[in-house]
């Protein structure tokens, strides 16, 4: 699950296409006095039902920036990044009240778990874009959506 209020337009690329250079219109507008460019915030929650302990869970969360730079992101200064995983495997255990036994896989065996994290966090990002709509805010601050028509367009050029 992603929150994205993040990045920059022109940094924006899905599945290896400069979306971003293409559409050079329809630039967010903002009240701020200064270069802004690519501020914002992203929140990422990792669910699996994948049986992972917290050191596994960690090493997942890790893996969501390469998702992010996927699509273009490459974080800011005032960017607020916030990633968490979490596993529903285990589920008996947090209320216990005595000894318990957790299953958990080998760490040799989570790498195809670190791929579709990334792959998961970039189709996310995209689906949050795609699903938008324009929206304006306080001081006529305003964030446009992404244009469908012409998303297509240019992923037809480029073959895609």
């Amino acid at each position: 699950m992603v929150q994205a209020n993040y990045g920059d337009r022109k940094n924006l690329t899905i599945a290896g296409v400069p979306v971003g250079r293409e559409i050079t219109d329809l630039m967010p507008r903002d009240s701020f006095e200064y270069d802004n460019e690519g501020e914002g915030s992203i929140i990422v929650i990792i669910a699996t039902d994948a049986p992972l302990v917290a050191h596994q869970l960690k090493r997942l969360a890790r893996r969501v920036p390469m998702g992010i730079g996927k699509v273009g992101g490459y974080g800011h200064d005032g960017s607020g990044d916030i990633f968490i995983a979490f596993s529903t495997a285990n589920q008996d255990v947090a209320f216990a009240t005595g000894k318990v036994e957790v299953d958990m896989l080998p760490n040799w065996l989570i790498s195809p778990l670190f791929e579709a994290t990334v792959q998961s966090v970039e189709e996310a990002i995209i689906n949050a874009l795609v699903a938008t709509e324009t929206m304006e805010g306080i001081n006529n601050n305003k964030v446009y959506s992404l244009p469908h028509d012409r998303l297509q367009s240019i992923m037809k050029k480029y073959n895609r």
